[in-house]
């Protein structure tokens, strides 16, 4: 067995406590040091954010809402979600849900939480405010000081304020509750107390040195354990401060770098490789920057864009792993002067890691197995599926589901995964899910989710088909049949329709290696872009666009963005890069309805009678519709 070596003991408000407890002595110990900070707002302090949970706490009990009770924030990524989630974590459970969600999705989460509360922007548009008050759940109205520095928000009360009653959650409360995706269509509730999130919070901080005069730039989704605990808890329990932006933009990621000299960032590989893809616009904020390292998680980091990213930033990357039942890091690369192992998700920082035997035994160095793990990070159980507890521990460790073996330094490496998961880019989709949305296609007899290999993704949904005789199906109809009943995410950009889905040897259907036996790889992509020239200007403009984006030497007419590698963080920097170089206005939405090269074309011409502006040169091109 191999586990974390001992580090420094934490301090009684970091660990052995709870969020109340870690945000009053920073509020009374650092008053004035920076918190949390958002591109062109004032800076908030600990003292005004220990205001802020106070003053949150006093909303939420005159509410009625006790510790432990559930409440569904639903929030776009920003400085008023992250003062949010600490504040309502702080008194009872909060579940940050992703805004993008679609209203089935909703509806099934809202049912599991067993909601108690809602909390919305008071000007985001979702599906979920009309969903809670049908089902009586109190909605609760965000609203973000204009005039207040960053974080800075009031809720509509729902009773007169009682000042008299302020108290927060104990260590051993459950502070977050999070979803995860498995081998079942039904998502797993993961619930984390406030030992656990502090403790890998905590774990976090040791493994990167990090001090109060550290500063992150969180571009991950405050929904998600990465950015939750990875970059917000992991820099304020030191009194470190947390830059918050709106959500990952590769366009302004460098301005706001040069605007707020964060000391670090956390993404994962596909962020990574667009932050890559806009690095030499500026050179300059090259050389201005203050980061001393980078770090990735929550998929695998290839190793030339570690070697890429070390060579144009001049700072140290360290890959961590990571996942939701244990609060998100286990092993982590050590920075300088330890040496860090490309392909290596390095060594444990603050939890047991072993790798173990199909029977239950735990394996020496090099040899291959479950990875698992345990500690004071590590979730007690999914809640409400005693089944899937009984799985998931064996002997007091939680089995990952993922493949590994240790090296002689004590470096883990992950080998695969025993788990039917896909992992698209660091989100976990559950392939059985997409199935059982599949099969209520009149004409789909059979469905068959699975992995196929993408060179930045890591992973892409596949989906084997089988349709009713007589039926004519295609990827497109498809794709438009699921477009209103799951997210973008996992809706399956390759298609495969067959006569009889493969079998293995005891004749159940086998996700985990379908790829390979269906001849599927990352590069087949469908079609020959190269089979057809482009004459329209306007939609040239757009396959020059497309390729440097999505890293295709070239692009056809027909050919559609989802099945080129296209996923919402590429579909953000495509429209940004229409906006900037074309000069005319596009919605990111419109990719999702107009997915190949013509249609997107064929909406913006109508959308701008007028001609669009091409390249810097300013030559003009016609775009009547």
């Amino acid at each position: 067995m191999l586990s974390a070596k001992t580090h420094q003991p934490a301090t009684k408000h970091q660990m052995d406590s709870c969020l109340a407890h870690c945000l009053q002595a920073l509020g009374e110990t650092r008053p004035d040091r920076p918190a949390i900070l958002a591109p062109d707002r004032p800076t908030l302090n600990y003292a005004e954010l220990w205001r802020q949970f106070r003053e949150t706490a006093v909303v939420l009990r005159s509410a009625g809402i006790e510790g432990n009770d559930r409440v569904a924030i639903v929030l776009p990524n920003g400085a008023e979600m992250a003062t949010c989630f600490l504040c309502v974590a702080g008194v009872a459970t909060a579940a940050p849900l992703n805004p993008a969600y679609r209203e089935s999705e909703f509806d099934f989460y809202l049912t599991d939480l067993n909601t108690r509360a809602v909390i919305v922007g008071s000007d985001l548009a979702s599906p979920v405010a009309e969903l809670a008050r049908q089902r009586n759940i109190p909605v609760i109205a965000l609203r973000a000081c204009s005039d207040g520095a960053a974080g800075r928000f009031s809720l509509s009360p729902m009773n007169e304020p009682d000042s008299r009653r302020v108290d927060f959650a104990e260590p051993d409360d459950i502070a977050l509750v999070l979803h995860t995706s498995g081998t079942t269509s039904k998502p797993k509730m993961v619930p984390l107390s406030h030992r656990n999130i502090l403790a890998s919070a905590e774990n976090i901080r040791v493994s990167l040195n990090l001090g109060e005069d550290d500063r992150c730039l969180n571009v991950m989704p405050l929904f998600h354990i990465h950015g939750l605990v990875g970059a917000l808890l992991a820099s304020l329990v030191v009194g470190g401060s947390v830059v918050c932006g709106r959500g990952f933009d590769a366009g302004t990621f460098f301005p706001i770098v040069d605007q707020h000299q964060p000391t670090w960032y956390t993404a994962v590989p596909t962020m990574h490789q667009a932050v890559l893809a806009e690095a030499d616009r500026d050179p300059d904020v090259l050389n201005r920057h203050r980061l001393r390292f980078i770090r990735s998680c929550s998929s695998a980091l290839p190793p030339t864009v570690m070697e890429n990213l070390e060579r144009k930033f001049g700072v140290p990357v360290v890959e961590a792993y990571g996942m939701t039942e244990a609060a998100h890091q286990m092993t982590c690369n050590p920075l300088p002067p330890a040496p860090r192992k490309p392909g290596s998700v390095g060594v444990p920082t603050g939890v047991e890691v072993a790798v173990m035997s199909e029977h239950g035994d735990l394996l020496p160095c090099g040899a291959n197995g479950e990875v698992v793990i345990r500690g004071a990070n590590v979730t007690g159980g999914y809640a409400n599926r005693p089944e899937a507890n009984a799985q998931a521990f064996t002997n007091g460790w939680f089995r990952t589901g993922d493949q590994g073996r240790f090296d002689e330094d004590g470096y883990l490496y992950l080998t695969g995964r025993l788990k039917e998961m896909i992992n698209r880019g660091g989100e976990n989709i559950s392939p059985r899910e997409i199935d059982e949305v599949l099969l209520e296609h009149p004409d789909v007899i059979q469905a068959l989710t699975f992995a196929v290999a993408h060179p930045t993704l890591g992973e892409n949904v596949a989906a084997a088909v089988v349709s009713r005789p007589g039926a004519t199906l295609t990827g497109t109809q498809l794709r438009d049949f699921l477009a209103g009943r799951l997210s973008d995410y996992k809706i399956p950009q390759r298609w495969v329709f067959l006569d009889e889905i493969p079998k293995g040897p005891t004749g159940k259907p086998q996700r985990i290696g379908l790829a390979e036996r269906l001849g599927l790889n990352g590069d087949d992509v469908p079609g020959d872009p190269a089979s057809e020239a482009i004459e329209d200007p306007l939609e040239a403009a757009l396959a020059a666009i497309w390729s440097e984006v999505l890293g295709r030497p070239a692009v056809g007419r027909e050919d559609n963005f989802f099945d080129l590698g296209g996923d919402s963080l590429r579909a953000t920097r495509i429209t940004n890069r229409i906006r900037r170089d074309l000069r005319v206005e596009v919605q990111l939405g419109w990719l999702f309805e107009f997915p190949t090269l013509a249609e997107l074309a064929h909406r913006i011409a109508a959308s701008n009678p007028a001609s669009v502006s091409i390249g810097q040169g300013g030559a003009k091109v016609s775009a009547a519709a």
